[in-house]
């Protein structure tokens, strides 16, 4: 009679690779690998008093490869960054940077005056000062009453 010894890491490791098998027959091919995920530029939203400020991080980009289109009540940016390829003959490159299109849509908390944005783009930050729509503040109008 052989003497089998009871391994419970066997059974573990065989139940593993059938959830490993099961999740990949389940997951689309396109969600395995994150970097087809569109990624769109952080963004602050600062309201003061007379403006507004949004803040996006988009570094690595220049200023022509950026499109900013403003309403009155929201901020649309598109770009794309380029990948800069580089042949090395004995070298690998990995990246985790994100190279391709974004199109980012961003709704304002007020109106503002869209022929008047200001835009800086400085160290991979563009800075949009947004003043806001000056509103008729309580206007008066007199009202005429006929006596008859």
């Amino acid at each position: 009679m052989t003497l089998v010894r009871y391994n419970p890491w066997k059974e573990i490791d065989t139940l593993e690779r059938r959830f490993n098998r099961l999740f990949d027959e389940l997951i689309p091919a396109n969600l395995k690998d994150l970097t087809t995920v569109a990624r769109v530029p952080a963004a602050e939203l600062t309201e003061t008093d007379d403006a507004v400020i949004l803040k996006l991080e988009v570094p690595g980009m220049s200023p022509k490869d950026l499109d900013v289109q403003v309403t009155e009540d929201t901020v649309s940016i598109s770009g794309e960054r380029k990948s800069q390829t580089k042949s090395e003959e004995n070298g690998k490159t990995t990246s985790e940077f994100y190279y391709g299109q974004f199109h980012r849509v961003i709704p304002l908390p007020v109106k503002i005056q869209n022929d008047k944005v200001q835009a800086e783009y400085k160290d991979g930050i563009l800075n949009l000062t947004l003043p806001k729509l000056i509103a008729e503040k309580n206007k008066v109008v007199k009202i005429n009453l006929e006596q008859k």
